[in-house]
């Protein structure tokens, strides 16, 4: 309840503020006008967090390795987290947050849904590898903005970054039992 009582009081000193000294870009934000820009990155952080926790938990369930499951467990762990962070600053933000993964995301979670053992641990760490890359480039061209969310997108780029780092080596493990 505290946490609550604080953001309330951090947005009603954000709009005090702006009302008196006029800072419209600020409280367009608060208020929730949030840029289209701002809303797509937001939806786009959100979805990716929903299907980043779905394929932790298929990890931990279909993987062979127990590396691909402690990795699942990882994915399932730091998005639950990402995507609670990603929810409340589009609450803040005045953002509909999306409550599924995209269709892209569905369906590559279908796809590795079907395969299984040491089959799955293969294309998850590929898929992985590939997803990583993608989002680390979106959060990193996020947090060079002047927004709201660039704070946001600099500390999630490390947890990226630490995910990354294991789908290679798991890549490489599977590879090297070749």
């Amino acid at each position: 309840m505290n946490k609550h009582i604080a953001i309330a009081c951090s947005f009603a000193a954000a709009m005090i503020f702006a009302a008196t000294n006029g800072h419209a870009q600020t409280s367009n934000a608060a208020a929730g006008n949030a840029s289209a820009a701002d809303q797509a990155f937001l939806n786009e952080a959100i979805q990716g967090d929903l299907a980043e926790v779905n394929m932790g938990k298929l990890a931990q369930e279909k993987g062979q390795s127990e590396a691909a499951k402690q990795f699942g467990q990882m994915l399932e762990q730091d998005h639950g987290q990402h995507l609670q962070k990603a929810k409340d600053s589009a609450q803040q933000m005045g953002v509909t947050p999306p409550t599924e993964a995209n269709a892209k995301q569905k369906k590559m979670y279908d796809q590795l849904a079907r395969t299984s053992g040491a089959q799955f641990d293969k294309e998850f760490a590929q898929h992985m590898i590939m997803d990583h890359k993608e989002d680390i480039g979106k959060y990193e061209k996020e947090a060079k903005s002047k927004g709201p969310l660039a704070q946001f997108a600099q500390q999630t780029i490390p947890i990226l970054q630490k995910h990354l780092q294991t789908a290679e080596r798991l890549a490489e493990q599977k590879s090297s039992k070749r």
